[in-house]
């Protein structure tokens, strides 16, 4: 009887284990079509073959349905799916910044900034929420709270033209001149010859 138990258990594992091989096999299947759609522009496809196996609890399914509805121009959906993805992975910062581009497309920047700063808490030093936050601050004539986002982009790199150029252009509007000068002279390092560089060492002299 126990030989018979044990080659019954065994069994039900080989069983279980090939169930498991074939859905994996499955996903990936729907993953590989909704890819192949995606690259025709077809995103209609892609998001049908993705909800076809649609898993509530499946972070990669909702992160990818997030971003296929956002592509789709269909901003809701997208900012729902995102919301699962974070809500099931709440350290996520591939989520958080997802959820951004249907939150912004929906002209919603309180969601905008609240996820930035939720990833700055898990990250302080995310370039691309630190930079994005500058921006956004920057873009609303507040110079002094934008300048230590876009400071902490150009510590962490140091030779990069979007982080220089933003903090070179803050750091004027503070009336910083001298660290405006020196900041745009290293942009024309970066790209010599370029046009906001030299527009804003002609407005120092």
């Amino acid at each position: 009887m126990k030989i018979v138990y044990k080659l019954l258990l065994s069994a039900m594992f080989i069983g279980g284990m090939n169930t498991v091989r074939a859905q994996d096999n499955s996903l990936q299947d729907v993953f590989t079509q909704s890819y192949y759609s995606e690259k025709q522009a077809n995103y209609t496809l892609a998001i049908s073959a993705m909800k076809k196996v649609y898993d509530a609890q499946s972070y990669e399914i909702n992160l990818r349905l997030g971003w296929l509805s956002y592509e789709a121009g269909m901003y809701k959906e997208s900012l729902n799916y995102y919301q699962i993805a974070v809500a099931l992975m709440p350290y996520s910062i591939e989520a958080k910044l997802g959820l951004v581009y249907p939150a912004a497309a929906l002209g919603n920047m309180t969601q905008v900034t609240d996820a930035y700063k939720k990833i700055l808490e898990i990250d302080p030093q995310n370039t691309t929420a630190n930079y994005r936050m500058g921006y956004i601050f920057y873009d609303k004539k507040d110079y002094q709270s934008a300048f230590p986002y876009f400071e902490k982009v150009v510590n962490l790199y140091p030779f990069s033209y979007d982080g220089l150029l933003m903090f070179a252009w803050t750091n004027y509007q503070l009336g910083k001149t001298r660290e405006a000068h020196v900041l745009f002279n290293k942009i024309l390092l970066l790209s010599p010859g370029d046009k906001s560089a030299l527009e804003g060492l002609a407005m120092i002299k």
